[in-house]
């Protein structure tokens, strides 16, 4: 009989500014140095914008504003399922300091690619990129 993977509810932002998206490269874990847009999990009671706006500042001590809710991303990870809901946003205080990422670059949309992400994350991308082109 197959065992039910754990579900882990997360959040992202693909925070915009000057034409350019931030991403941000993991420091620790499994999936260290792959590419991610920065975020995390949703604690219990907490709405995914709330969480998000949370996450930005523990991570990177800015205060976001979510101008877009993208939608989720479901992704099956080997040791779990990944339950992804993501915003575009904006900086409305503060500018982005790394406290947890090894790394962080603003991007051309273009240019994002070029980047090793995680798979949930190039899957964000791949749907972002399409709604581009359709544009």
């Amino acid at each position: 009989m197959e065992e039910k993977k754990k579900t882990v509810r997360v959040v992202c932002a693909l925070i915009e500014e000057k034409g350019k998206i931030f991403a941000a490269q993991r420091g620790y874990g499994e999936w260290k140095d792959w590419w991610e847009f920065p975020g995390g999990k949703i604690e219990p009671g907490e709405t995914p914008k709330e969480a998000i706006i949370r996450e930005i500042r523990e991570e990177l001590a800015a205060t976001i504003e979510p101008t877009e809710d993208l939608g989720t991303i479901e992704w099956d990870y080997p040791d779990f399922h990944l339950f992804m809901r993501a915003f575009r946003a904006k900086i409305v205080q503060g500018s982005l300091s790394l406290l947890e990422a090894e790394d962080g670059r603003w991007l051309e949309r273009e240019a994002l690619s070029s980047l090793h992400f995680l798979p949930a994350d190039e899957a964000l991308l791949e749907r972002l990129m399409q709604q581009d082109s359709r544009e």
